[in-house]
């Protein structure tokens, strides 16, 4: 009997190694990973610049707090605000410290216009974190039951649903900010209209709010440009990083721009260990890996390929509501419960993930070669026809 705490349904199954997009378990079996721990090991596992960047960090420095300069964060926030044009850098340790980051930030830049009860817009089927102020945020009822009463603040909308805001505009004088993700992961790889972040852009500048990105997921390369928001050229005030920003080694991001930047000042915020050396050393080999070998254009060609294999293998199948997504995140939505897929896909060596019980949610590593992606192909298309009879 386990003496960890019953949170997780967790698969019937523990790996000891792994090489690229590959696991072997105990047993020595092999997997094709396209879950990459849920959009956390971009490089794939035992990335050679990834092993030797943390043994090398881990043999001088892994703590000292941030009661002292960190060289490494401060090397790791330069080339963050390089690539995305941000100004400043907040480092933390997980996803939902870094949107509570942009939460807390939001209601201190509202109390600073004089508005005594900041309101954010957040969207239905949205997810960004468990934490509670996150867990308020999110637009899913399943997770928020139980946990009430949750935290006030936010005002809900749908998804992808530009006049909803407007109407929220025109009767809302408390609202400060709006928190969206590119692409709704956990809701289901939901990809708005091509426009919808420019439009939101819009509505910010013109109500003076902050657009703040949950690039949680979205970020780091996993749609083929570092940032979501990259596609359209919708430059966010606040934006959270973290899943692929350290490959695995827990580190989170909020980072900012304009007014923004500057809402933050000493004891405002903080994290015993975010941002130490070791987690800045794994971002850094991250991001050189990424650039060094080409990964972003890796993650345009190899999610195209993906995704027209898809919609290719189950075109004209009965059941298939839909093949989607950006890069190398990729949702393929049935009419139906399909959980059941994962133990099948598990069963034939490759690793799959569901969200939202009817999607079958794709999270490759960004090192996933054409060849693999085929071999993934191979394995799914057939499970998913002969799940839906096909």
């Amino acid at each position: 009997m386990s003496h960890l705490m019953n949170t997780y349904s967790r698969q019937p199954v523990a790996f000891a190694r792994g090489e690229g997009a590959w696991l072997w378990d105990e047993e020595g079996r092999q997997y094709l990973d396209a879950v990459a721990g849920v959009a956390v090991n971009g490089l794939g596992h035992a990335h050679p610049k990834l092993v030797q960047a943390i043994c090398e960090q881990a043999k001088t420095l892994i703590h000292t707090s941030n009661l002292y300069r960190v060289t490494r964060q401060e090397e790791l926030a330069d080339r963050l605000c390089a690539i995305s044009g941000m100004d400043s850098v907040f480092l933390c340790n997980s996803g939902c410290e870094a949107n509570e980051a942009m939460i807390k930030l939001a209601r201190l830049y509202g109390h600073q216009k004089g508005i005594d009860n900041p309101a954010i817009i957040v969207m239905e089927k949205s997810f960004h974190g468990r934490t509670l102020a996150t867990l308020s945020a999110t637009g899913n009822r399943k997770v928020q039951a139980g946990f009430e009463p949750l935290v006030s603040g936010f005002v809900r909308v749908p998804y992808n649903d530009v006049p909803a805001i407007e109407q929220v505009a025109a009767h809302n004088q408390n609202v400060v900010a709006i928190m969206v993700e590119p692409v709704q992961g956990e809701g289901g790889v939901n990809t708005p209209e091509a426009e919808y972040l420019k439009h939101l852009r819009a509505i910010c500048d013109r109500q003076g709010w902050l657009l703040m990105l949950d690039e949680v997921q979205t970020g780091i390369g996993r749609t083929g440009q570092w940032f979501g928001h990259q596609h359209t050229q919708a430059v966010p005030d606040v934006m959270a990083l973290a899943k692929g920003l350290g490959s695995g080694v827990p580190v989170g991001a909020c980072l900012a721009r304009g007014v923004a930047a500057d809402v933050f000042k000493p004891g405002n915020h903080g994290s015993t260990f975010g941002g130490n050396p070791l987690a800045c050393a794994a971002a850094l080999a991250t991001l050189d890996a990424i650039e060094q070998e080409g990964l972003l254009a890796n993650v345009r060609e190899t999610g195209a390929f993906i995704r027209d294999g898809l919609a290719e293998g189950l075109k004209g199948v009965a059941g298939v509501v839909q093949v989607r997504g950006q890069g190398l995140l990729i949702g393929v939505e049935l009419d139906r419960p399909c959980g059941d897929l994962v133990a099948r896909a598990r069963d034939k060596g490759l690793l799959i993930n569901v969200t939202v019980d009817n999607v079958v949610r794709l999270l490759p590593p960004l090192v996933m070669s054409r060849q693999e992606a085929q071999q993934l192909l191979d394995i799914l298309v057939p499970l998913i026809r002969e799940f839906l009879g096909a």
